[in-house]
């Protein structure tokens, strides 16, 4: 099984938020009063359905209340949270052996053995269940507790984590955990973030809503009101060792200019911002600006369910129509990268340069000409009777979503497409502005987006997850964007840098390459429970 490689990240990146957050005057007064800055208060757009792995939240690790056997690290490779060491892939590349720690227990004091193991990833797998993530995990075939704690001990592995002393502690060895799969996948120990409940909270099929969010996590949930905020507390019994900011409140704000505005007012020590609100506080001597690279591409979803945005001739159309550039300069304020496929360019390894639209306005107009679009008198084409027109929606509040459907619309009306855009939930006759994407391993966001929208895309993505061979992969990977570009399923407009501000009193930010989207859990603040005041 050949090593994984770590996507390669910029050292500017890596370097440059460090030094913004840590070249200032004196810590000035938190969001919620304290003066020692161990509290923290941060704002998100989005509140998650429930606070559980079984419901996806967290799935990419980083979720705070909970551990997972391995964690994702600031180069995106993983090492050891609630295993002892790596993973051991067999000589077939088809099943996986974890060794566990002896020493962990949950925030309800049980002790944390191979049987939680067990039963989260069981549960995970069970239809009665109904997780959201079951179809990520479906590679698994069985899990299985091979062996009971032993006796003996193990030195733990180097860590950069200021929780835990690097020296020769030794950490007592659990049980041992084998986890068999369909067929080798290379993507598999990205899968080992998801958090690991207690196997006494699993005995009976449930809704994943009703579950309690217990985990072995740096945090414990203390509060949730909905639709408006989240607190944690510190774990002060957590293995690697209690967090130095004791206190995070996590508030849900929708609306972009809310968010703006609670920064504005001092309410808030951090949040996620839009590139161009967020450019506004650049020469704040309060607040830091940082700009993380994401895997998430914003998308137009054009619905196989529309007669109009079906056609063949107008996605082809569309792709050559839309001004990419503009939409960066313009709504995303310069923070973006010029985008054609869902894949991202941040995945540098799998990208391929030469899979792209030109803006290309007579060529846009051809491909309609030739599909039998005819400009009527009004400007807007027909075909059989049918005109060029659809609706485009964009979730409430997110003002760059609604930007770069304003400026889509914009383009798709100058070949006679009309595009009417508006805020909500769309139908499934309507297109969408959507991100997708993940910073961790292409099939893991591209398999469930495309394999069943075109037989020559699912053949390369079918072969990129059957080998675990990089080389072999970034072939395929590439051939699959090759072919996209020939008949595209939708309109990958750009790919985003997502955009912070943090209050300059704390150190130990450390830039990532982001999600598709903006949460309280990977992101700016993946490591927060490693902070320390300044």
């Amino acid at each position: 099984m050949p090593a994984r490689r770590p996507f390669l990240m910029s050292a500017a990146l890596l370097a440059l938020p460090a030094v913004l957050v840590g070249c200032t005057a004196a810590p000035t007064l938190t969001a919620s009063g304290s003066t020692d800055s161990t509290s923290l208060v941060l704002a998100v757009p989005n509140e998650p359905l429930n606070v559980h792995p079984l419901a996806g939240y967290g799935q990419h690790g980083a979720a705070k209340v909970f551990d997972g056997l391995l964690e994702h690290q600031a180069d995106l490779s993983v090492r050891p949270a609630l295993a002892v060491e790596l993973p051991t892939p067999s000589a077939d590349g088809k099943s996986w052996t974890v060794k566990l720690r002896g020493d962990v227990r949950f925030q309800d004091g049980s002790a944390f053995d191979g049987k939680d193991v067990e039963a989260t990833y069981r549960a995970l797998l069970d239809p009665a269940y109904a997780s959201p993530l079951r179809s990520r995990y479906s590679v698994i075939t069985g899990v299985t507790e091979v062996t009971p704690p032993p006796t003996t001990t193990t030195s733990a592995p180097p860590t950069t984590s200021s929780r835990v002393p690097q020296s020769t502690k030794t950490v007592p060895v659990g049980s041992t955990v084998r986890f068999d799969l369909a067929q080798p996948y290379a993507p598999f120990p990205d899968l080992l973030v998801l958090g690991i409940v207690p196997s006494e909270t699993l005995t009976q099929p449930a809704n994943v809503a009703s579950l309690k969010p217990v985990g072995t996590g740096p945090y414990q949930l203390e509060e949730w009101k909905r639709g408006e905020s989240m607190t944690l507390r510190a774990n002060s019994s957590y293995f690697g060792g209690a967090p130095t900011v004791a206190k995070v409140t996590i508030e849900f704000i929708p609306d972009d200019a809310a968010r703006v505005q609670r920064v504005r007012d001092g309410k808030l020590d951090s949040a996620a911002l839009p590139p161009a609100q967020a450019k506004s506080f650049e020469n704040s001597d309060v607040f830091a600006v940082l700009s993380q690279r994401s895997a998430g591409v914003r998308t137009v979803r054009l619905p196989a369910a529309n007669p109009v945005t079906s056609d063949p001739q107008i996605r082809l159309a569309l792709n050559y129509a839309v001004n990419r550039r503009s939409m960066i300069d313009g709504p995303l304020a310069g923070r973006g990268t010029e985008a054609y496929t869902p894949m991202s360019p941040v995945l540098a390894e799998y990208f391929e340069p030469s899979a792209k639209f030109s803006h290309d306005v007579p060529t846009a107009k051809s491909f309609l000409d030739t599909g039998g679009w005819v400009t009527g008198s009004d400007g807007i084409r027909t075909k059989n009777g049918v005109p060029a027109r659809f609706s485009l929606v964009y979730p409430a509040g997110d003002t760059v979503s609604r930007d770069l459907a304003t400026a889509f619309a914009a383009d798709a009306d100058a070949v006679g497409i009309q595009v009417s855009t508006s805020v909500g939930a769309p139908t499934p006759a309507d297109a969408a502005i959507i991100s997708v994407g993940d910073p961790f391993d292409p099939d893991l966001a591209l398999y469930p987006l495309l394999h069943d929208s075109d037989t020559k895309i699912a053949t390369p993505l079918e072969a990129a997850r059957a080998t675990t061979d990089p080389a072999q992969r970034a072939v395929e990977y590439r051939k699959m964007q090759r072919t996209y570009v020939e008949s595209p399923s939708m309109v990958v407009l750009a790919g985003i840098e997502h955009t912070y501000v943090l209050r300059r009193n704390w150190t130990g930010y450390q830039a990532v390459v982001d999600a598709d989207t903006q949460d309280g859990t990977w992101g700016a603040w993946w490591n927060l429970s490693r902070w320390q005041p300044r």
